[in-house]
């Protein structure tokens, strides 16, 4: 059996933590908040994709990660605006989504990054703003570290905390979409 170094452990461990958080997000939001399930559902399947063998190829992973960033974030915060009666910026938010998706083709490798990267962080600002104003505690930290995710892709480093930086980026974003599932029920809770 071939040893794996230390790096390909933290990788398969992040991805398999956010399947798993997200996995859990999906069941727990399904009833009250079909959007946000469905997102965080693309989530889980954009990282199982990364662990399973003979589908990881790097084509298949950026797909999955694009459907993951560009249509499956903007369905959580969809919900998040939708029940707070802001259904413009949910609409805009699904929208811009879905033209991203459709013209990620067109884009180029850099491109979809940059692209992928700034709906990362409108989905997290959007979702910081709904908080703030809301007094959810879970979902400014969930808006903050989906944010934190975005601003430490951006980064030029390719190790944080002696990690490789995409790890980061995942711990932060399994992080964030917790605090986000959790935010969701207070919001719920709060509406009830």
């Amino acid at each position: 059996m071939v040893s794996k170094s230390r790096s390909e452990w933290s990788t398969i461990l992040s991805h398999l933590v956010l399947a798993a958080v997200s996995l859990h997000a999906a069941v727990t939001s399904a009833q009250s908040s079909r959007g946000a399930a469905a997102g965080f559902l693309l989530q889980t399947f954009a990282a199982i994709t990364m662990l399973v063998p003979g589908l990881n190829t790097h084509e298949d992973c950026l797909a999955g990660a694009w459907v993951a960033t560009v249509i499956g974030l903007p369905l959580l915060a969809f919900d998040f605006h939708w029940v707070n009666g802001d259904r413009s910026s949910a609409n805009l938010l699904l929208g811009g989504g879905m033209v991203l998706a459709v013209a990620g083709d067109h884009l180029g490798p850099e491109g979809c990054s940059v692209a992928g990267q700034a709906v990362l962080l409108v989905v997290s600002v959007t979702i910081l703003i709904v908080a703030v104003f809301t007094a959810n505690t879970y979902g400014i930290w969930g808006g903050a570290m989906l944010g934190v995710a975005g601003l430490l892709s951006r980064l030029e480093e390719d190790r944080l905390l002696l990690l490789p930086k995409e790890d980061v980026c995942r711990w932060a974003l399994t992080a964030g979409s917790w605090a986000y599932c959790r935010a969701l029920h207070t919001q719920r809770l709060q509406w009830e």
